[in-house]
């Protein structure tokens, strides 16, 4: 026979078994709370995998905010798709009391997509503040100014399903600064109305296509950088100045080889000239070979030669040219 212990305990466990999977308590929760559901549901959600108490008190919440569209089978499909059913059901909540417009398929849409819905709602309720990271701009007469900006965002509900997230908000206005100042003709005038980036910045409509509405646009801070012009200027300068040398020292190479040629030219005249006196000792000897010299034309030869040395010792004191070249050379 089985003993008292036994029977208790396998009466105890039993109890618990049918309570998991028929749960009483959480039923006559709803009963109280005015949400009707049968029992037969309760258990069916236990066999589909589908915990009872969390689908229980989302209906409850729901009924007592007055969201009676929301029904049970609904919210058993979005948890099974992955979804969650809590933040689902807070979000219609609080949108329900702040005059948002949010239904159940938008909702759940954007929870599946991975977005926090009831946060969401949130930051429609209470505006969110974003920090740009310092933007860098330089102005037309080249003084660079450093900026930073507070964008204050609230969530945009209707295109939080495909719509860019905050990096894409703080890149967007970025560029709106650097455009503003970058079209400022001074950095003084950037300096004594930084509202005006702001205005420029809010009329290009920036959170077109973001899952956000930009409220305002504040520039929290301004700081001057370098003088970019001057820099760039003499980066010019010394780029022209390398360019000039380049030329001149191209100029003097090319000179310096056209000296060299000419003087290659003229030592070539030279020999050739030398080669020619030469001769002349040879052609005057086969003169008076052949009797197309005399005596008395060799001397008058003679007397010339002599009358031109002395013409050239007179007009070159240092010497003749072929000597004073030489000494050049």
């Amino acid at each position: 026979m089985i003993g008292p212990v036994i029977l208790i305990a396998i009466i105890i466990v039993g109890l618990a078994i049918l309570l998991y999977y028929v749960p009483i308590v959480l039923w006559f929760s709803a009963i109280v709370s005015g949400v009707h559901i049968s029992l037969i549901q309760l258990v069916l959600m236990r066999i589909r995998k589908v915990p009872p108490s969390i689908i229980v008190q989302a209906m409850i919440e729901a009924h007592k905010a007055g969201l009676e569209k929301i029904r049970r089978d609904e919210l058993e499909a979005h948890f099974l798709a992955g979804g969650h059913v809590r933040n689902v059901v807070h979000a219609l909540v609080s949108a329900n009391k702040a005059n948002i417009n949010l239904t159940f398929q938008m909702a759940t849409a954007i929870d599946l997509a991975g977005r926090d819905v009831f946060q969401a709602v949130q930051m429609s309720v209470n505006p969110k503040v974003i920090d740009t990271p310092p933007v860098t701009a330089v102005a037309k007469d080249g003084i660079q100014l450093i900026a930073k900006a507070r964008v204050t965002v609230r969530a945009n509900i209707r295109q939080l399903v495909g719509g860019a997230g905050e990096e894409t908000v703080l890149a967007r206005v970025g560029e709106g600064i650097v455009s503003s100042i970058g079209s400022s003709d001074s950095h003084k005038t950037v300096l004594e109305n930084p509202d005006s980036i702001s205005k420029v910045v809010l009329d290009k409509g920036l959170d077109a296509g973001t899952a956000f509405e930009i409220l305002s646009i504040d520039i929290a801070d301004i700081d001057i950088g370098k003088n970019i012009g001057a820099g760039l200027q003499m980066d010019q300068a010394i780029a022209d100045k390398n360019i000039a040398q380049a030329k001149a020292e191209e100029r003097r190479a090319m000179a310096v080889a056209l000296e060299q040629e000419m003087k290659a030219k003229a030592q070539e005249a030279r020999a050739k000239v030398i080669e020619a006196e030469a001769e002349v000792p040879k052609a005057m000897a086969e003169a008076f070979r052949n009797g197309n010299l005399g005596i008395m034309d060799y001397a008058r030869y003679q007397n010339l030669q002599a009358d031109t040395s002395m013409r050239e010792s007179i007009a070159h004191p240092n010497g003749t040219p072929r000597q004073e070249n030489n000494k050049k050379n």
